[in-house]
Formats: structure tokens, C-alpha cells, sequence
């Protein structure tokens, strides 16, 4: 089962990750958890190019940066871990490089999606949560830690609206209130999941 979290930051996708972890382990089911970007070693560099706030670069630079954290991670992480039948629970995926590159920085969704579907192969996730929260509520929570935090409110706005946009009627996505306490929230997903 590949279970995605998907949201903007300060959402409450770690948070998730580690009581998704915690419950799934209780029902005897032990899931690989993982994050994007920065899932692999080469990853985790990555990760620090794209986040750092003294780091510049153009919309597709950053997409293709992304693209490449992804398309390692799914062949050295993720394909692997479903292939031997382990559950994966990954915050962020395809959406968030639609939703943030493609829409929220004008390159638009179709060249992300084409560029995604050549890096993950066309694999999918399962199920796609999305742990929304007001851009007002999600710009106050980060304090601005990295260069996508540092944004501003309008792009939070686009972000979220993008989101919405790609979730429409997707079978396996939900949109999950994240301004719930934690606990509600995990529940929530987990209700929607095939556990016992």
C-alpha cells in the first residue's frame, strides 16, 4: 500500500507520519516512512539545495531538482519497499511538484505531470491525503524557516487552491482538516485506510 500525505508546510505531515507510524505498528503492520525531497542520500542533498533561504533559482530548475529527488527515491526507496510487500508512507509526491511548481510557480501542471510521470514510471499512490489548512494559519505556523516558507502569503493561497484543483475527484484522495488536533487527524486517515 503507497500512502501519500500532501499539504503545505506546517500542515502537520510529520506529525502524521510519526502517529500513522505508531497506530499501523499496533495493527502488526510495519510501513517504511519516508520524505520528499531528501528520502535518499542523494536526496538529502538535494533537499538542502532546494530549501536553504540564501538559495536562488528559476521555477525550472527547482522542478527538475524535485524531479530528480523523486525519481531516485522511487527506485532506490519506494519501488523496492512496495515490491516486497511493505507498506510506504511518504509525505509529499507528485502533487506537491504540480501543486508548487507546476501551478503556484506558472510552469504549469502539465509539464510537471509529464515530468513526473517520466521520473516515478507512472507509479501512483494508493491513497493521497491532503492535510489542508488556511494559507493564513499555515504562513503563521512556519516562522520561515526555509526558502518555500519564506514565500508569502499569495503563494500559500495558489498552493492550497492548486491542491484543491488536482484533488477534484481522485479516486484514493481525501482533503483532511489539519487545523484538528493531531490525534482527530490520524484517526481520520486511518478511517479510510484498508486496516483492521
Amino acid at each position: 500500500m503507497f500512502v501519500v500525505l500532501e499539504g503545505p508546510d506546517a500542515s502537520g505531515k510529520s506529525t502524521q507520519l510519526k502517529l500513522l507510524d505508531e497506530a499501523l505498528r499496533q495493527k502488526r503492520i510495519a510501513p517504511l516512512i519516508t520524505r520528499e525531497p531528501g528520502g535518499t542520500e542523494l536526496g538529502a542533498e538535494l533537499r538542502e539545495l532546494l530549501l536553504s533561504p540564501s538559495r536562488k533559482m528559476r521555477p525550472l530548475t527547482e522542478l527538475l531538482l524535485m524531479v530528480a529527488d523523486r525519481h531516485e527515491h522511487v527506485e532506490e526507496v519506494i519501488r523496492p519497499s512496495l515490491d516486497a510487500g511493505r507498506w510506504v508512507i511518504c509525505s509529499r509526491y507528485v502533487l506537491s511538484s504540480v501543486a508548487y511548481q507546476g501551478i503556484a510557480r506558472g510552469l504549469g501542471a502539465q509539464i510537471a505531470m509529464q515530468l513526473n510521470d517520466a521520473a516515478t514510471g507512472g507509479l501512483a499512490a494508493d491513497y493521497t491525503f491532503l492535510l489542508d489548512l488556511p494559507p493564513e494559519l499555515a504562513y503563521e505556523r512556519t516562522g520561515q524557516r526555509d526558502r518555500f516558507e519564506g514565500e508569502g502569503l499569495d503563494f500559500y493561497a495558489k498552493v492550497r487552491s492548486a491542491y484543491l484543483e488536482l484533488l477534484g475527484s481522485r479516486p484514493g484522495a481525501y482533503v483532511i482538516d489539519a487545523t484538528l488536533p493531531p490525534e482527530e487527524v490520524c484517526r481520520s486517515i486511518l478511517a479510510r485506510l484498508p486496516v483492521p
